[in-house]
């Protein structure tokens, strides 16, 4: 699809990758921009629609799909962290706490706004997911989350073909965002990593592959032995990573 003329929703888009797709989808030339965040008054990009949107509430979701019944594209963006492996301390609680938002926040917003979407003549959804989707490290349980969302993703893209509903999983190494603000290593800027995902939406593209990371270790997963049998961490430090 294109973004020029496009009514898109992001969530997440106070800040970070969030805010670098409003920009980007305002710069485009999409029609509307419905910025959603937990707290709307924390969006100050100027000329998006500011939204109220927790994507851990039903009822926040709900709203969501009624007030922004015009939406073509959805950019299910908003995401957490959480450090430490599966066998450290409080691993269980960061597991659930990000699987309700990385997972189950963008499984409620698919759900809620299908039917929006086939409305509006399909449109796409975006998911912004990671290498961490493919591989495990220091985020073990985030990277969990991030396999589920893939699933989510690949199985979207199959359920909602034949409401013409494009399917878009964005994968990417570290970007310099909050999220990975503690993580010393070298890292693609967002606005990078935005534009290559919305020239792949344009393009018609399923998955993008926004850095040279994420190509190296999707070329990985079917290597002997496979890169998932290894940390993210040491491919990060053996990978020679641009940084735009």
């Amino acid at each position: 699809m294109k973004v020029a003329g496009s009514i898109a929703l992001v969530t997440g888009a106070n800040r970070g990758l969030g805010l670098a797709f409003a920009r980007a989808l305002k710069e485009m030339g999409a029609a509307k921009v419905y910025a959603a965040a937990r707290n709307p008054e924390a969006v100050t990009l100027d000329g998006v629609a500011p939204l109220k949107l927790d994507v851990t509430s039903e009822e926040d979701v709900a709203a969501a799909a009624r007030a922004a019944a015009d939406v073509n594209l959805l950019v299910n963006n908003a995401g957490i962290a959480r450090p430490g492996g599966f066998l450290a301390d409080g691993a269980v609680e960061a597991a659930r706490e990000q699987f309700e938002v990385n997972f189950v926040g963008p499984l409620r917003m698919a759900r809620a706004f299908a039917p929006v979407l086939a409305k509006n003549g399909g449109g796409a959804i975006i998911n912004v997911l990671s290498i961490a989707s493919w591989m495990s490290g220091p985020l073990a349980t985030y990277g969990a989350s991030k396999s589920a969302a893939w699933s989510l993703t690949n199985g979207l893209r199959i359920e909602l073909a034949q409401q013409d509903t494009q399917v878009v999983g964005l994968h990417a190494g570290l970007i310099d965002t909050d999220l990975a603000r503690d993580i010393d290593a070298p890292k693609s800027s967002p606005e990078a990593i935005v534009r290559a995902t919305l020239d792949a939406l344009e393009r018609g593209d399923g998955q993008v592959l926004a850095d040279e990371i994420s190509r190296q270790v999707h070329r990985g997963l079917s290597a002997d032995p496979p890169v998932y049998f290894q940390s993210a961490a040491a491919l990060r430090s053996r990978a020679a990573l641009p940084v735009d």
